[in-house]
């Protein structure tokens, strides 16, 4: 809580002994919760609900606590970071019904504008007093020629309700206020008027109430940024978690833990559809996987991270989508699916339905500094690591290389860095093995985990532009049962990343038709990935981890050539990717992106291998007694079932 001073020194030691003694002489007036009396009372409107009519706290469970947190005597901040759609409005709303109804005292409503504050005063205050008698019978309708009864503000019996925008300096410095309801905190003003934060300024209007109450609720925006993730670090941190029915253990469900399969139709030039199927949630625990309808029905809890935090009177809460009644699984996967090429429609599903912090995704950090984000790595590969992939950049006189281990949701270990020197047309000799040989040695090898287990590069992917096409179709040709194929980058807006492969002749000096398989990529929709993934700063989705192993190649050349390109646009006011002067090199840039085109031309089961990485069989599922009666049919009969 932000400490407010007064002018006189002295009068703030007195008001402060002063309101410590009336809190130590506190009781509640009441003993009637939040809950009970939304639950008996509180009305919801057809304007704003689907199930307009008498509220059942049994729909929302996670917001019983919360509630009912509002009439903790030792509580006096609360702190909602929550997705959309999981009912904090209306949990809000339930809070000032409560204090208008039960324990009245002069309320302040604020929103990011007072656009805001008129619009929510008629949209959402305006039906619920209608709707709900015992608020209708103590707060009189708005009429523009009272001064106490208009759109903005509310006379009842104890108290007035004030709602104003955080850009409202005069009404946030100037209205004292028992109940402080602040909305959508990360996105309010960062200064008002010139007065200071507006937060503070409402905190100096509730100093001389012992009992006020702040609630602040958000989405949350930006790591760093964000109003609202500040505040819930200050309070009991605590996280809506369910049980997984198969091990019991709790956990905060997130879209990391989600896995999920689907088919996409359209695109290249029409508009994609995605059909999403096998929705599970695997239990970080135990690995097994779980339906939607298992989740939802299993037990849920409110587990505090820092319990520590009520010291502060503050208690604060994490809510996101995947437990709201009223948004599927299906629904907020499809809103990622569509999503997550652009990363402005990305942010906002991480805020809005995610309930996550956006990463920092601004300026691409400089090779120095990417360099510092190296670590140590406990074996050949981090245990993170699910699937291998190879991008190879040709040119005249060697051909580079980079393995690239791959976790979920675009989580990226660098493994291997390297360059093969000698030209890509020469042969073997019996002291100077050609290059392509001693690339499958990169290829073949079996790199290993720290518990001994090993994996090898699934999917190679070979530039076939320059002076060497022919030999690298018929070098992966040659390769074909390990899995190496020759693309062809093309730039470009509107070019889909990885496109189908097509069949292309290979020229041969005997006239014997021979044939490899050509993926045409766009390589500017992987630059745009490579670029995003460079500027996560938090380990998880989309991180991109580098060895600080000298021996794996991960050097300040390596990140020079990195971040080699940037997006500017041209004198016809086209987008293009051009070389940052004092970066000659861009063939890190190339690998790393051949690498990534490799795992998504792959597209593995991402879960089977998780499963396989951890020793978890597949569930089967339970038969019924008819399948049972068939089988022991069969059986009887000699029939192999």
């Amino acid at each position: 809580m932000t400490e407010v001073t007064l002018s006189d020194p002295r009068e703030t030691r007195l008001m402060q002994g002063l309101v410590a003694q009336r809190a130590r002489n506190f009781r509640a007036p009441r003993e009637m919760t939040v809950t009970e009396w939304a639950d008996s009372y509180r009305q919801l409107s057809s304007e704003n609900s689907a199930e307009a009519g008498q509220w059942r706290t049994s729909r929302t469970p996670y917001l019983a606590d919360i509630m009912d947190a509002y009439t903790q005597p030792a509580v006096h901040r609360i702190v909602v970071v929550a997705s959309s759609q999981v009912g904090k409005t209306e949990m809000l709303l339930n809070m000032l019904g409560y204090s208008v109804d039960v324990d009245p005292g002069p309320c302040m409503w604020v929103t990011p504008t007072n656009d805001n504050a008129e619009d929510f005063s008629k949209r959402r205050l305006a039906p619920m007093i209608r709707d709900t008698p015992r608020l209708k019978a103590k707060m009189a309708r708005s009429m523009s020629r009272s001064a106490h009864n208009t759109i903005l503000k509310k006379r009842f019996p104890g108290g007035m309700l004030t709602m104003t925008g955080s850009n409202s300096p005069a009404n946030l410095a100037s209205v004292p206020s028992r109940y402080v309801f602040a909305d959508e905190i990360d996105r309010w003003a960062k200064d008002a008027g010139g007065e200071g934060n507006p937060l503070d300024l409402l905190e100096a209007r509730t100093l001389t109430f012992y009992n006020h109450k702040i609630v602040q609720v958000s989405t949350p925006t930006t790591k760093g940024a964000s109003a609202i993730d500040a505040a819930f670090a200050l309070g009991t941190q605590e996280y809506w978690e369910a049980r997984c029915p198969h091990c019991g253990e709790y956990h905060f469900v997130t879209f990391g833990d989600i896995r999920f399969k689907y088919e996409e139709t359209g695109g290249d030039g029409a508009e994609a559809t995605y059909h999403v199927h096998d929705i599970g949630y695997v239990c970080p625990e135990c690995g097994c996987i779980s339906t939607e309808a298992e989740m939802r029905r299993t037990e849920h809890r409110w587990q505090a991270k820092n319990p520590e935090g009520i010291a502060n009177g503050c208690r604060s809460f994490w809510i996101n989508a995947f437990s709201s009644p009223w948004t599927s699984w299906t629904y907020i996967i499809t809103r990622f699916l569509e999503a997550r090429d652009d990363p402005e429609k990305l942010k906002t599903v991480y805020n809005t339905l995610f309930g996550q912090l956006w990463e920092e995704r601004g300026e691409v950090q400089s090779e120095g500094e990417l360099a510092d984000r190296r670590e140590e790595y406990d074996a050949d590969l981090p245990d993170g690591v699910l699937c291998l992939t190879c991008g190879v950049d040709t040119q005249d006189n060697r051909i580079e290389y980079e393995v690239v281990g791959h976790g979920t949701f675009g989580e990226t270990w660098g493994i291997e860095r390297g360059v093969i020197w000698g030209r890509p047309d020469a042969q073997d000799t019996p002291t100077d093995p050609s290059v392509w040989t001693r690339l499958d040695a990169v290829i073949d090898r079996r790199w290993a985990y720290k518990d001994g287990k090993t994996l090898r590069v699934s999917l190679t992917f070979v530039d076939s532009g320059g002076h060497y096409t022919n030999e690298v179709y018929r070098a992966c040709a040659e390769r074909m049962e390990k899995r190496v194929f020759a693309i062809k980058g093309k730039g470009g807006e509107g070019i889909s990343y990885v496109n189908p492969p097509k069949k292309q002749d290979i020229a041969s000096p005997d006239g014997r038709r021979r044939m490899a398989w050509l993926y045409t990529l766009g390589v500017d929709a992987g630059k745009q990935k490579i670029m995003s993934a460079l500027t996560v700063e938090t380990e998880g989705p989309r991180y991109c981890h580098f060895p600080r192993d000298a021996e794996r190649g991960y050097d300040v050349a390596y990140f020079n050539g990195l971040v080699s390109e940037r997006m500017t646009m041209d004198a016809s006011g086209r987008w293009r990717w051009k070389k940052i002067p004092g970066h000659p090199r861009n063939e890190p840039l190339d690998c790393r992106n051949y690498a990534l085109a490799a795992f998504e031309a792959l597209s593995p089961d991402m879960d089977a291998l998780l499963r396989a990485r951890h020793g978890v069989a597949k569930e089967r599922k339970q038969a019924t007694a008819p399948q049972r009666r068939m089988r022991r049919r069969k059986l009887s009969k000699g029939v192999s079932v």
